[in-house]
């Protein structure tokens, strides 16, 4: 045959045409074959985030067209305080569980120990939370001239809801390792669509207020919690072994980001947190309206843990720097369109807020530019901590670079407007995304940080 090719020109060509086809067909079956999982598991998730999106937005947008000034004020602090809470009371350690468990993700007992030892370090946080809760939290709000019966009862409903989203956290990472997504997409469906059920069904009955719109939130994160609970352990099967082994790999790989999470946990509610004590209701109501509006990155976001963190944490070495580099590019692009928007368009931001909050057409763009930054510097930190480029210094740049400027402002500008109190986020943000990129051009530098385990395995063994 190969005698007959070299005779004969034209059959020469047309193996020549042969080959290259084969090769091309083989080309195209190998793209598809990478391509279609991964664009049929991103049209999962949009198609289930997309609903429970919409029906969060509109939970939260109806509150601020529903609710007066004072009772969203009111809507808006135990929120925000609750988002300091569950940072609190996780410090890292959840998002360790994936980098822990690496590509073993068909070891039931494993995961199950992993998990065992998570909750039971959650256990202690969350006892080490309820003096923090009962004693700042009043002191926080006492400016606002709440009465003590309200106050209490706030208090109560964030140690509930905290408890509840710590469990949601502890075990909705467990089906994320055993990528049992769909079913974490629908729970969060049922809970977003069962709490905006729940609020026609209070405001039709006329007994909507902060009290009633806070709690119907609850509802929904102690559903979730619930849900997770129940389904993580049916879908492991086995009885998870907590072990002091484990408790130290877990917090050995969190550790160097504990500093900058705790920080974190009142960095990402500062600006709530300031204008809380130095402002009035009108302030913390029109503050939180805003914030609302960061809900626009909210899909993206939702895809750290479930799409992007998963990838990043099994990707092969030669092919990170490429696709690190791609999606950092990508949600530039989306966060600079946005930005870009809000600077041209403001009213198309305050139309959903309603007639209370139309004069705050430059707020907008300050909120909308501190929350691209915001959203650039989590991508960021769910790829770096999925390759475990986590380093001491990082945290202790943020913490400083972080205090300085929130010190420079308490000191310089009066932080009981909205405008102020955006600037301060804003100014910081930008600090905090260059630490990540640092982080990150480090991390392709000096290679990613080893842990316990995985010291102890690579040790040799003594003769």
């Amino acid at each position: 045959m190969r005698t007959l090719l070299l005779l004969d020109p034209m059959m020469r060509q047309l193996y020549s045409r042969l080959t290259a086809r084969f090769y091309s067909m083989a080309s195209v079956q190998s793209w598809k074959l990478f391509f279609v999982p991964k664009l049929r598991r991103i049209a999962e998730f949009l198609a289930s985030q997309g609903i429970t999106t919409a029906g969060n937005l509109l939970y939260g947008f109806l509150c601020v067209r529903l609710l007066p000034i004072s009772d969203y004020a009111e809507y808006a602090v135990v929120f925000g305080f609750l988002g300091t809470l569950t940072v609190l009371m996780d410090i890292g350690i959840s998002s360790s569980l994936l980098p822990l468990i690496g590509e073993r993700v068909g070891d039931s007992q494993l995961i199950a120990d992993y998990v065992a030892s998570l909750r039971q370090l959650s256990h202690w946080l969350y006892i080490a939370a309820i003096p923090v809760v009962a004693v700042a939290y009043p002191f926080l709000v006492h400016r606002q001239r709440w009465n003590l019966r309200t106050v209490a009862v706030m208090v109560a409903i964030l140690l509930v809801a905290g408890w509840s989203a710590r469990v949601s956290g502890a075990y909705g990472a467990a089906l994320i390792v055993r990528r049992d997504h769909s079913f974490w997409y629908r729970v969060q469906m049922i809970a977003s669509l069962g709490t905006l059920s729940l609020l026609g069904a209070i405001w039709s009955l006329h007994w909507f207020n902060a009290f009633s719109a806070i709690l119907i939130n609850v509802a929904g994160i102690v559903f979730t919690a619930s849900a997770y609970f129940i389904r993580a352990h049916r879908l492991l099967g086995v009885v998870g072994r907590p072990s002091k082994e484990k408790r130290k790999a877990i917090v050995h790989l969190a550790m160097p980001t504990m500093p900058n999470t705790l920080f974190y946990a009142f960095q990402g509610q500062a600006s709530m947190l300031l204008i809380t004590w130095f402002g009035s209701s009108m302030a913390v109501a029109g503050l939180g309206a805003l914030g609302r509006l960061n809900r626009v990155f909210i899909l993206l976001a939702q895809m750290n843990p479930l799409l992007i963190e998963p990838y990043f944490a099994k990707l092969p070495a030669p092919r990170l720097k490429r696709n690190y580099l791609g999606l950092l590019a990508l949600e530039a692009c989306f966060c600079l369109i946005v930005t870009a928007a809000a600077a041209r368009a403001p009213e198309l931001f305050l139309w959903v807020l309603g007639p209370r909050y139309a004069d705050l057409r430059f707020e907008v763009l300050l909120l909308i530019a501190a929350a691209s930054m915001g959203h650039l510097c989590e991508v960021l930190w769910t790829v770096n901590t999925a390759r475990r480029f986590v380093y001491w210094w990082n945290g202790a740049i943020t913490i400083f670079y972080t205090l300085a400027v929130e010190i420079a402002f308490v000191w310089k500008v009066d932080l009981s407007t909205v405008r102020a109190v955006l600037a301060m986020s804003l100014v910081t943000g930008l600090g905090i995304l260059i630490v990540n990129v640092l982080s990150g051009i480090y991390g392709f530098v000096h290679g990613p940080r080893a842990t316990i385990i995985a010291s102890a395995e690579q040790r040799p063994e003594p003769v």
